[in-house]
C-alpha cells in the first residue's frame, strides 16, 4: 500500500515487504489479467473432451451452489487486502503518522476504491451505480477493518463470529417469498437449480439481501429501474466478506509478529484446514449454502480456509525456503497489482485490436482457429506484464 495521502500515488517501493503475499497476488493478477487464460473460451470447441471439459469448470463460475478455481479469485484479493494492512500502516506509523492521519489515509481509500469500482462498471453512456464489484466491495468494508487492526484476537474473533451468525441469521429468518413470486422477473428461469427446504433462504434474487438492493439501487439515477443483478450478485455481500478481509488482517498481523516462520507455517495450515472443513461441514448439512454470489457464512469460512492454504504454500516456498527466483513475474505483477488490474477492465479489447491492427488479423490463430481464444489471451497478458514489468524496473508503483 501507498505511504502518501493522495488516492493514487507514484511512489518508490517500500521495503521489509511479504515476498509471499506479493507473489501470491501477482498470481491472482496475472489470471484475472488473462481473464483465466482463455481457458473456459477455448473450452466451448472441445465439447468432448473431458480434459477440456474440466478445465472450463475451473476457470468459470459456478451457477450458485459449489465452488471452482475462478470462484476463489475474488476471496484471494479481498484476504490479501486483510494481510496487508498490517504491513502498510506499520510503516506509516514507523514515519511517525498520528492516529488520525491513518483514519484519513484509510478513509480516503474506502472512497477512493468504491469510486474506482463504479467507474470500471460503468459504459460510455452513464454511470452505473452498482456496488457487487471487487473493488466497490472492499472499499465498502475497509474503514471498518481498519478500525479493526492492532485490536487484538480476541475482539478480532469475536467481531467475525457476531457478523457471521448475525448475517446467517438475517436470511435464515426472513420469511421466504410467497408461491406468486414472479422469479421469471429477476431472471431466474424455470429451469434453474431452486433450492429447496431451508436452503431456499439462500435462493437466487429472492433472498433478504435483493430486496435490500431492490430499494438502495434504486435512489441512484438510472435509465431503467433496478430489478435484480443477473448473475445474483448483492451490494450487501460486503458485510460478510469484511470478515475474509478480517481473517486476512489477523493471517497479516500473526505473519508480521512471528519469529518463528516454521511454526507460523503450521499455524497457517492447520487454521486454512478447520475453516475449510467448518464452512464446508455447514454447508454439507444444509445449515448455509456455500453461494459465493452472496458470499454466505459458510462460503466465507470455506473460501478463507482455501486462501489461507494458498498463501500457506507461497509463505513456505518464499519466506520459509527461501526459493524467491522463480516467483519473479508474479511478484512483478504483484507490486502493481492496480495498475494491472485497470488495464484488464480498460484496455482488453483495445489490446487485442492493436496487436491485431500491428501484426495481421490471424494473428490469434496460428495455432488454429479452435485454440484462438487462448492465443488471444495470453498474448494480451504478455503486453500487460511488460508494462508492469517495465512500471517495476522504473521503480513505479500504483497504489491506492
Amino acid at each position: 500500500m501507498g505511504s502518501q495521502l493522495n488516492p493514487v500515488a507514484l511512489e518508490r517501493t517500500a521495503s521489509s515487504r511479504l515476498g509471499s503475499l506479493d507473489a501470491y497476488r501477482g498470481f491472482v493478477m496475472v489470471c484475472l489479467a488473462a481473464n483465466g487464460f482463455g481457458i473456459a473460451a477455448t473450452a466451448k470447441n472441445f465439447p468432448d473432451s473431458p480434459v477440456w471439459q474440466s478445465l472450463k469448470y475451473q476457470f468459470d463460475h459456478v451457477p450458485w451452489v459449489g465452488c471452482a478455481f475462478w470462484d476463489l479469485i475474488q476471496p484471494s484479493f479481498m484476504f490479501m487486502v486483510g494481510v496487508s494492512l498490517p504491513y502498510s500502516y506499520a510503516r506509516r506509523l514507523e514515519h511517525g503518522d498520528s492516529f488520525l492521519r491513518l483514519f484519513g489515509h484509510a478513509l480516503v481509500r474506502s472512497v477512493v476504491l468504491v469510486l474506482l469500482g463504479i467507474f470500471l462498471s460503468s459504459s460510455e453512456k452513464m454511470t452505473n451505480f452498482t456496488f457487487m464489484n471487487v473493488l466497490s466491495q472492499i472499499g465498502l468494508g475497509y474503514m471498518f477493518l481498519f478500525l479493526l487492526w492492532n485490536r487484538g484476537r480476541v475482539v478480532q474473533m469475536t467481531v467475525a463470529a457476531v457478523i457471521l451468525v448475525a448475517y446467517w441469521a438475517l436470511f435464515a429468518f426472513t420469511p421466504l417469498p410467497g408461491p406468486d413470486f414472479d422469479f421469471a422477473k429477476v431472471g431466474v428461469t424455470s429451469d434453474w437449480p431452486f433450492l429447496s427446504g431451508f436452503e431456499a433462504h439462500w435462493q437466487k434474487c429472492a433472498n433478504i439481501a435483493a430486496t435490500f438492493d431492490l430499494w438502495f439501487l434504486n435512489l441512484f439515477p438510472r435509465p431503467d429501474e433496478f430489478i435484480a443483478n443477473k448473475g445474483g450478485y448483492q451490494t450487501l455481500n460486503f458485510v460478510p466478506s469484511l470478515v475474509t478481509m478480517l481473517f486476512g488482517l489477523m493471517a497479516g498481523e500473526w505473519i508480521r509478529e512471528s519469529k518463528d516462520r516454521l511454526r507460523t507455517l503450521g499455524g497457517l495450515v492447520i487454521s486454512g484446514a478447520v475453516l475449510f472443513v467448518v464452512g464446508a461441514a455447514l454447508g454439507w448439512l444444509g445449515v448455509c449454502p456455500l453461494v459465493k454470489r452472496i458470499w454466505t457464512p459458510s462460503w466465507t469460512l470455506y473460501s478463507t480456509g482455501l486462501t489461507l492454504l494458498m498463501l500457506s504454500g507461497f509463505y513456505a516456498v518464499i519466506d520459509v525456503a527461501g526459493l524467491k527466483r522463480w516467483a519473479y513475474p508474479l511478484t512483478v505483477a504483484g507490486m502493481n497489482s492496480i495498475a494491472l488490474y485497470v488495464m484488464s477492465q480498460l484496455l482488453r479489447n483495445w489490446t487485442a485490436d492493436s496487436l491485431q491492427r500491428h501484426f495481421g488479423q490471424n494473428l490469434f490463430q496460428f495455432c488454429g482457429m479452435a485454440y484462438e481464444p487462448l492465443v488471444k489471451a495470453n498474448l494480451v497478458l504478455l503486453v500487460f506484464w511488460l508494462f508492469v514489468w517495465w512500471l517495476y524496473r522504473q521503480r513505479i508503483f500504483f497504489r491506492i
